[in-house]
């Protein structure tokens, strides 16, 4: 097979692309006169970390024959003659002088030939030790420890990975990689170097900002996360990205926690026939047993094996989150532990659609039914140009008109609706009775969200599975939403199995976790945009209920569908 063309989605807080902390060497630290750093019990640490640098200039050194493994010279004579022999004196000669010579080989070290593993040198413009990200604990003065996108890690999994069969190159011998910048968890606060600037000129560009156009989550007192608009920004760039022409599909990158609900708006929102597979990984890039590698590797054997395709020139499996050789379905992953290992399928009917092999050759045993991507109901080009929401203005419910998206197609920031997830207990009403003082908590939300004149929405997450509220307050409450046309949703709470019960003034949302749950009444909410609203919500008429039985049916087949 030819190589293929992949596009690779730096997405944001994405662990797979960060690294451990680079702290000065013993080796630099003894060379200034520093106190090295030590094992527990005082003694002297026996070796570096070794960091992946580049190399300034040519260097020559001789390695010790037989030092790859404990047993190479157990079969010597297997082996070839070495290239010469350094002394005690550490002079090369190409023919022994003493017995106490080693043989060696010897070989020529090339800026070019990429990143090489060597003791980290640098110390703080003070001459201090680096010991972590900041300067010094809690201080905001700090490096980066996310790349600004993914040619880094790609670039270190090629050089520095070995497959099975012991060859590295294990992307760049089958693929060919473009790095977009979607929305990094790393950035150029003194604005973009000459060799990322593309297609923005010769002149100086800003100064990108942490929190605004990158999302790290580390150093942890200075942790960002992307707000909601950022998601339109996602989505338009993606959307473009994969149908420019130019790929045989995506690989987006996402901090673990997060990743499988930007799979899941990928399926719901992405418009393309091609395959998007998503990665994370439980340990950062070079960590002790760090899984990012092998898991960017496992989706360009995905990609690349079109085990995906329908035949018909479409995706059969929708976007996947491939986890320790595992393919996800977007809809029913989740995350539960910090762990390698730590993804499970939830909803109880499957969700795994398939795996690699210890060999890395994949193989997909079950595809989902529900649509996604290209035949999604809710994707962006399916999506209308305006819908009207909403508005409680005077005590009195409005209707206001929300563009969706622009003259070119892309999604406005100000369309994403605003949805809260609600989670139920038991004994969860504060006092007997029905009087909603009891619960101002969610008084206050709904009318604050009806207030906003934005498409708005709730999930309540209650008892398994069937979605119900425990308190028959906070059940009325969310009704009476329904009839000032905020739509609600009932799932059960954390991983149901079963299904949530049919209402006709409330969303069913299946076996949903309601995370999941949110981001597709988020979608439906731009399609459909809001419930008809009763003139006296707390006394619809019965033509009033019918008109929202009739509303609520049109999202209640989406969420059966998707």
């Amino acid at each position: 097979m030819n190589k293929i063309r992949i596009a690779h989605l730096a997405g944001p807080t994405a662990t797979i692309q960060n690294t451990p902390p680079l702290v000065t060497s013993n080796k630099a630290r003894i060379r200034q006169g520093l106190a090295p750093i030590k094992a527990a019990d005082g003694s002297a640490l026996a070796f570096d970390p070794l960091r992946a640098q580049r190399l300034a200039a040519q260097a020559k050194v001789y390695v010790e024959q037989f030092s790859a493994h404990p047993l190479e010279a157990d079969a010597a004579e297997l082996y070839g003659s070495p290239d010469g022999f350094i002394g005690q004196d550490g002079a090369f000669s190409k023919e022994r002088r003493t017995d106490t010579d080693k043989p060696v080989y010897e070989i020529e070290l090339s800026p070019e030939d990429g990143l090489y593993p060597l003791p980290y040198m640098a110390l703080q413009q003070d001459g201090s030790p680096w010991e972590e990200e900041t300067t010094a604990p809690g201080s905001a003065t700090t490096r980066q420890g996310f790349y600004p996108d993914g040619s880094r890690s790609f670039e270190e999994i090629d050089r520095l990975s070995i497959g099975a069969d012991g060859h590295a190159n294990l992307i760049g011998g089958r693929a060919e990689v473009d790095f977009y910048r979607v929305a990094p968890p790393g950035g150029f606060t003194k604005g973009l170097p000459a060799d990322k600037r593309a297609d923005q000129g010769e002149g100086d560009t800003p100064a990108e900002r942490h929190g605004q156009d990158f999302f790290a989550y580390k150093p942890f007192h200075m942790a960002k996360a992307p707000p909601r608009p950022m998601l339109a920004k996602i989505t338009n760039e993606v959307q473009a990205i994969l149908a420019s022409g130019q790929y045989e599909g995506a690989i987006w990158t996402q901090g673990s926690p997060q990743i499988e609900e930007t799979a899941y708006w990928f399926n719901l929102l992405i418009d393309t026939r091609l395959p998007i597979a998503c990665n994370a990984a439980q340990r950062p890039q070079g960590q002790i047993s760090n899984d990012g590698p092998a898991n960017i590797v496992d989706s360009v054997s995905y990609i690349r094996s079109r085990i995906w395709a329908d035949g018909k020139g479409g995706n059969r499996a929708g976007t996947v989150v491939i986890q320790e050789q595992q393919f996800f379905a977007a809809r029913e992953v989740a995350k539960v532990d910090a762990r390698p290992g730590g993804y499970i399928a939830t909803g109880g009917h499957g969700g795994i659609l398939g795996q690699l092999t210890h060999t890395g050759a994949p193989y997909l045993m079950y595809v989902p039914a529900y649509r996604h991507t290209a035949d999604s109901a809710v994707n962006i080009t399916r999506l209308p140009l305006s819908v009207s929401a909403t508005r409680l203005r005077d005590g009195r419910v409005e209707r206001v008109e929300i563009t969706v998206k622009d003259d070119k197609g892309r999604l406005l920031a100000d369309a994403l609706p605003l949805v809260s997830i609600v989670k139920d207990g038991c004994y969860a009403a504060d006092m007997f009775g029905d009087d909603p003082a009891g619960e101002p908590d969610l008084g206050f939300l709904i009318r604050h969200r009806l207030e906003s004149g934005r498409l708005c929405g709730f999930v309540i997450e209650g008892l398994v599975p069937y979605g119900m509220a425990t308190s028959e307050l906070r059940g009325a409450m969310l009704r009476r939403a329904s009839f000032s046309g905020v739509p609600v949703v009932r799932v059960g709470r954390g991983y149901p199995e079963g299904f949530a019960d049919p209402d006709p003034l409330t969303i069913a949302g299946l076996n949903l976790t309601s995370t999941k749950a949110r981001l597709l009444l988020m979608a439906c909410l731009m399609k459909f945009g809001s419930l008809p609203a009763a003139a006296d919500p707390s006394h619809p008429t019965s033509a009033e209920t019918e008109a929202l039985k009739s509303a609520i049916a049109e999202y209640q087949h989406v969420f059966d569908t998707h």
